[in-house]
This record gives structure tokens, sequence and C-alpha cells, in this order.
């Protein structure tokens, strides 16, 4: 049985993606690990004057929920589930996560047609470093 990490951020994209991972980990019998990674380099740019920590809190809050919801859906498909949340920033943490846990493929989810983090291709620049560092097989679905 091998072990399968899927990162996830909330949104319709997500819902796809996970319920693509929970049917690869139903089909190939491996276990999955849901990760959303609580990043907030992103409140470097404003000029605002906001607290981080609580940021990080907030979205720290909303990541538990969101992987909640996605460990149910797998079980309730029969699929062994464990959730993780980590902070810094997403493509470190999605490399260190992967080694930690001794994932056999990292799955990460296409661009919407809603806003997303990353076009195709800078995903497929992301996919192809994990897999470079790690050793482990990433996959965009």
């Amino acid at each position: 049985m091998g072990k399968i990490l899927c990162a996830t951020r909330g949104g319709e994209a997500s819902y796809r993606t996970q319920d693509a991972a929970i049917a690869l980990a139903r089909e190939r019998g491996d276990s999955l690990i849901f990760l959303y990674v609580v990043d907030t380099h992103f409140l470097d740019r404003t000029e605002r004057a906001v607290r981080p920590d609580v940021v990080a809190e907030e979205m720290a809050r909303m990541g538990q929920f969101l992987l909640t919801m996605a460990q149910e859906r797998a079980q309730a498909q029969g699929v062994q589930a464990e959730v993780r949340i980590r902070r810094g920033e997403v493509l470190e943490e999605l490399k260190a996560a992967a080694r930690e846990e001794g994932a056999d493929l990292v799955i990460l989810g296409r661009p919407g047609e809603e806003e997303s983090a990353f076009r195709q291709v800078d995903l497929e620049a992301v996919a192809r470093e994990i897999e470079e560092e790690t050793g482990v097989e990433t996959r965009i679905v």
C-alpha cells in the first residue's frame, strides 16, 4: 500500500482534484494525505497594516475545514485519508511533505476557469521541480 499526497486549497478546482485523488487511491489501494499550506507571503506585497499571525490563523482554520470535508468524502468512498496543514512557501512545503510523509505520488490540481494561483505552464514547472528534488512522481489532474 502506497501513499498519495494531494495538495488542496478549496474551490471547485480543488474538489475535482480531490475526487481524482480519491479515485486513484481507491483503485491503487493507497492511503491518501490531503495537504493544505498556509502561505502568507502575499502579505509582503501589501502596504496595509495587517497582522500576519492573525491572517495565518484564519487561513489555518479555513484549511482545517476544507481538509476535514475532503477527508470525510474519501472515507465515505472507503479510502483511508489523513490531513496535514503546513505553514510556509507552497512549493517548499509540498516538497518537504512529500519527503517526510514518504509519498509515492503527489497530486496537483489543474488550474480551473476561475482565478488560479498558477498558470498551467507554471504548474508543470512546479511538478517537474517536485519530481527532480524529491524523486516522487507528480501528476497534474
